[in-house]
């Protein structure tokens, strides 16, 4: 029985590959997600995938996703750093949630030290480029089996 996911990216991301290639690597936006959507019935996941440049559709996704969605993995990009009323969606979803960043936060510009979505989230990958959502979904995958057999 496969677990429905959302994989919420937010703004720029739909650039990947073409967006300062040397911070946030080759692989195109819609490679990644072609990958990650063969990825996700492996570890009994069903994937959909969303990107939105704009705050409000985000926050509109996460309210939706309460009525089907198990989890969310999510990649707030810049929203994490500024959106409150993205956090305030992230609590109002309930479920787990994974939080993704491409790049390594801590070795970034101080502004990106702080997620406003980090405290609500099960866990955060930081710094793994790509590779990341894989290790999210896997990690996504585990923590809602625990959850199952857990009393």
């Amino acid at each position: 029985m496969s677990r429905s996911i959302l994989l919420l990216n937010g703004p720029n991301l739909n650039l990947l590959g073409a967006r300062e290639p040397e911070r946030y690597g080759d692989v195109t936006y819609q490679a990644l997600i072609t990958h990650l959507s063969d990825l996700a019935p492996q570890l009994g996941l069903a994937l959909r995938c969303e990107q939105s440049n704009h705050e409000g559709v985000l926050i509109d996704l996460l309210h939706e996703a309460r009525s089907w969605a198990e989890g969310v993995v999510i990649n707030p990009g810049g929203y994490g750093h500024t959106s409150v009323a993205l956090r305030d969606a992230a609590l109002a979803f309930d479920r787990p949630m994974i939080e993704v960043h491409i790049t390594n936060l801590a070795q970034r510009e101080p502004f990106r030290h702080h997620s406003y979505l980090s405290d609500v989230s099960v866990g955060i990958l930081s710094g793994f480029g790509v590779y990341g959502y894989d290790l999210a979904l896997m990690a996504m995958a585990r923590h809602l089996s625990q959850e199952r057999v857990s009393p």
